[in-house]
């Protein structure tokens, strides 16, 4: 039985590997609670995502019972509607809130950006973690400019207003890949 047990495991770790690893040239599809399908591929520099070409793209791990996440969800809000058409947010939560409570709270709290399940984007934080070097402490937050290319990441709550200077950054073009500030590091993991 244990020995089963240990093959099951296995095998499940190596599909999981092989199908993040394919990102980097296959296109992932998220589901969004909205129903939407999302169409991810990695690239040298970060992540094109089909329905947001063009647009500066936050992509959030959060989760429900994060404090510091439940207060940056105001501030997306205002930033989706002051920026719109210029900035799209992908909110992928990672302490596997069940997907009907999780349409229930983004109601309650009135998110108007994409939210992806834990359950339907396991595969996806995989792939991020290890090409981040992410640790899993939550918020984190990648910045991707309107290319897909990843100008920073973030641990932690980041104020509204810095937010929207690295928005104005972009639009402007003070920000390129190659002059944005260096990725933060992490100390500790997250707590589920």
């Amino acid at each position: 039985m244990k020995r089963t047990l240990m093959l099951i495991f296995s095998t499940l770790t190596l599909l999981s590997f092989a199908h993040a690893e394919a990102a980097k040239g296959d296109a992932i599809v998220l589901p969004t609670l909205e129903g939407k399908q999302l169409h991810i591929t990695g690239t040298e520099n970060g992540l094109k995502i089909d329905e947001y070409k063009g647009k500066i793209v936050f992509l959030e791990f959060w989760g429900t019972h994060c404090p510091p996440c439940r207060v940056s969800i105001p501030h997306y809000i205002d930033l989706m509607k002051k920026y719109k058409g210029k900035l799209a947010m992908l909110a992928i939560e990672v302490q596997d809130t069940p997907k009907e409570q999780l349409k229930t709270y983004a109601a309650q709290k009135g998110i108007n950006y994409d939210v992806v399940a834990y359950r339907d984007a396991g595969y996806f934080v995989e792939y991020i973690a290890r090409r981040a070097g992410w640790k899993g402490s939550i918020p984190f937050l990648m910045i991707l400019d309107a290319e897909g290319n990843v100008v920073t990441m973030q641990v932690g709550l980041i104020p509204q207003d810095a937010l929207e200077r690295v928005l104005n950054d972009l639009l402007s073009k003070k920000i390129t890949p190659k002059t944005a500030p260096a990725p933060a590091t992490q100390t500790a993991p997250a707590k589920k």
